[in-house]
């Protein structure tokens, strides 16, 4: 299957929905003042997408998977993969046309900005999932990204650029030479249907994280042990 673009993704949250978000909704009228111009700002330049493809399983290692003939190093996804023959690579971005917006040194006018455009990022990503969900019928699914446990190392992002092409030139998203996404509110992974929903953050250990998902799970961690 070729790949596809999804664009036109909206971003309809109300205020009172952002201010709640931001766990702002006991302060006073000159912050609710500020979260409107900056949200509105933000949801006239926003202009998210995402970019996806159906891919098959060609090859299996005890330490990861060939997919679309490119080798992915990692022995947590082909333990995910293993009953697995179609799966959903995508990068899902809040649009590099945020990066418009006219740098502030207000801290809190900052605070708010990115978490903007965090929120159009999440969004994005439940809009484009739900829309995969429906159109596949795929049930459950879960989703891994290269960086997001030391099993797949950010460098993989490399290697699932390479299924795509010019992916700066489908939907605005580079990689530096980190590996890391340009816009940074940008997300990159695998979607494969499973029976039990997992996340990278069963596995990890790491605290505090703002985007943790799910807690560590250590019976779920010791059943991923040696791969």
């Amino acid at each position: 299957m070729s790949i596809e673009i999804v664009d036109g993704i909206p971003f309809d949250l109300t205020i009172e929905d952002v201010m709640t978000r931001l766990k702002l909704g006991k302060k006073g009228p000159s912050m609710g003042g500020m979260v409107e111009e900056l949200y509105q700002e933000v949801k006239a330049l926003a202009n998210p997408k995402a970019l996806f493809k159906v891919s098959y399983i060609g090859g299996r290692t005890a330490g990861g998977v060939e997919i679309d003939g490119v080798e992915f190093k990692s022995g947590i996804l082909a333990a995910n993969l293993e009953n697995t023959e179609r799966v959903f690579p995508y990068v899902v971005t809040a649009g590099r046309e945020l990066e418009a917006i006219e740098k502030s040194d207000d801290v809190m006018r900052v605070f708010i900005t990115d978490a903007l455009k965090e929120l159009v990022l999440e969004n994005a990503l439940g809009y484009f999932e739900c829309r995969l969900t429906d159109r596949f019928a795929l049930g459950t699914m879960s989703h891994m990204n290269p960086g997001s446990l030391n099993d797949w190392p950010v460098s993989q992002q490399k290697n699932l650029f390479g299924l795509f092409g010019d992916v700066e030139k489908l939907v605005g998203v580079r990689l530096a030479p980190s590996y890391l996404m340009d816009p940074i509110k940008s997300v990159s992974g695998i979607y494969f249907p499973t029976e039990i929903r997992f996340e990278s953050c069963m596995l990890c250990t790491r605290y505090p994280c703002p985007k943790r998902r799910a807690a560590y799970n250590p019976e779920k961690a010791k059943e991923y042990e040696g791969n």
